[in-house]
C-alpha cells in the first residue's frame, strides 16, 4: 500500500511579527499530530533562508514533532545539503534519528532561492556540485569509518578545513537512515541517487507531469543499467494541494481564489523562468494539468493514478497545512481524503520497501560500486 505523508514548506506571511512566527510553529506541529491521528505516515518540513519560510532549522522542528507524535515517520523536504556542512547535518541528523525512535528520513536537494548565495556564499551555478560533494561526505562521515577529506579543488564549499582520521558521534539510530534525492530538473541528481542505492523524490510542483517524467524515466534507466533490479528503484512524488469535497464543483470554486492570490504572487515575483515554474493560462489548465488534488474523491483517485503510470510512484506528499485555505475547510477535506481516498490508494498502489530494505538496497550499490 502507498505510503502518504503531509508537507509543510512553513511559509509566514510577508512581514511576520514574532508572535506570528510563534504561531506558525505551532501549527506545523499540531498539523503534524493532526496528520498521525489521521492515520498517514508521516509528516515532513521544508527548508529555506529567507522571507516569507520561517523554515530555516528543520531538525529543531523535526525534534518537536519527534516528541508529539509516535508512529509517523519524518522527513525533511528538503534538507539543502549544497550549502550546509556535512559534518554538521551529520551530527544534527543523528540525534534526531535517536529522539525520534530511528522514524527519520531525509530528502536532499540544492535549493533554488537567490538568497543562499548571500548567506552561505554558493550560487545557483555551483550548487549541484557542492551538493553532490557534500553527499558523497555525509554518506562516509555516517559510514562508521573514520574519514579523511579534502575540499574539492576550484569549488566553493563551507567546509574549507580537511578532515583527517575523523569521526562524528552519535552514529544515527537507523542502520543506514534513508536518503532520498529531490529534484525538479537535474539528470545529475537522479544519477547520483541510482549510484548509491537511494530513492528519488519528483517536486512535481508547478510544472505539468511529462515534465517530471522525463526525470523519474532517466533514473529508472540509469538504475537498470548499473545492473540492479527495477523493481528495487524506489520513487516519491508531491501532489501539492488537497482539497476534496463531496461535490467536484465545491471544491474547484473554494480553491479558485488560492490559486489566483499565487499566480499573482509568482508573475509579481518575476519567477517564470524557463526551467522553473509554468504559469498555466487558465484555472482550468491548473485543475488538469498541475498535480494539486482538487475535487470529489474520484477525481482525486483519477488523478493520481495518472502521475502512478507515469511515475511509479509509492510514496506521495501532499500539503500539510491549509495554505490560502480556512483552517476548518482545511481540516474538514483532510479528513474526507484520509477515510474516502487514502484506503483505495494504499489498495491499489503498491508497498514501498521499508528503510531496513532499502538499507540493503543501498548497501548492495554500494558494495557493486567498489
Amino acid at each position: 500500500m502507498a505510503a502518504i505523508n503531509g508537507l509543510d514548506l512553513i511559509d509566514a506571511p510577508a512581514g511576520a511579527t514574532p508572535e506570528q512566527v510563534t504561531a506558525r510553529l505551532q501549527e506545523v506541529v499540531r498539523n503534524a499530530v493532526l496528520f498521525e491521528e489521521l492515520g498517514f505516515d508521516g509528516f515532513a518540513v521544508g527548508e529555506r533562508h529567507h522571507t516569507p519560510f520561517v523554515s530555516s532549522a528543520p531538525p529543531v522542528v523535526l525534534s518537536h514533532i519527534a516528541a508529539r507524535t509516535s508512529r509517523i515517520r519524518l522527513f525533511t523536504g528538503v534538507t539543502l545539503l549544497s550549502v550546509l556542512d556535512p559534518v554538521r547535518v551529520a551530527e544534527d541528523y543523528a540525534t534526531l534519528d535517536h529522539l525520534s525512535g530511528g522514524r527519520l528520513e531525509i530528502i536532499v536537494g540544492k535549493g533554488n532561492g537567490p538568497e543562499q548565495a548571500e548567506l552561505f556564499g554558493i550560487g545557483r551555478t555551483e550548487a549541484w556540485d557542492t551538493l553532490e560533494a557534500n553527499y558523497r561526505l555525509l554518506r562516509q562521515l555516517w559510514s562508521g569509518e573514520p574519514v579523511t577529506w579534502d575540499p574539492p579543488e576550484g569549488l566553493p564549499t563551507i567546509r574549507r578545513t580537511p578532515l583527517r582520521e575523523a569521526s562524528v558521534f552519535p552514529p544515527p539510530l537507523q542502520r543506514r537512515i534513508r536518503v532520498w534525492h529531490g529534484s525538479a530538473t537535474a539528470q545529475r541528481s537522479v544519477e547520483l541517487a541510482a549510484e548509491y542505492g537511494d530513492p528519488i523524490f519528483s517536486a512535481n510542483g508547478f510544472n505539468p507531469l511529462e515534465y517530471y517524467a522525463r526525470l523519474v524515466r532517466h533514473y529508472r534507466e540509469t538504475w537498470a543499467a548499473r545492473g540492479r533490479d527495477p523493481q528495487d528503484a524506489l520513487v516519491g512524488a508531491g501532489h501539492g494541494a488537497v482539497l476534496v469535497a463531496e461535490r467536484s464543483q465545491d471544491a474547484v470554486e473554494a480553491y479558485r481564489p488560492v490559486y489566483e492570490a499565487q499566480a499573482a504572487r509568482l508573475r509579481a515575483a518575476n519567477t517564470n523562468l524557463p526551467g522553473t515554474v509554468t504559469f498555466y493560462d487558465s484555472y482550468e489548465d491548473f485543475l488538469e494539468q498541475g498535480s494539486n488534488l482538487i475535487g470529489s474523491p474520484q477525481q482525486v483517485l483519477d488523478k493520481v493514478a495518472r502521475y502512478h503510470e507515469a511515475f511509479g510512484h509509492r510514496v506521495i506528499n501532499v500539503a500539510g497545512n491549509k495554505g490560502g485555505l480556512g483552517q476548518q475547510v482545511w481540516e474538514d477535506s483532510l479528513r474526507l481524503f484520509a477515510s474516502d481516498v487514502v484506503p483505495e490508494l494504499r489498495r491499489t498502489i503498491p508497498d514501498p520497501p521499508s528503510p531496513e530494505q532499502s538499507a540493503d538496497v543501498a548497501e548492495r550499490a554500494t558494495v557493486a560500486a567498489a
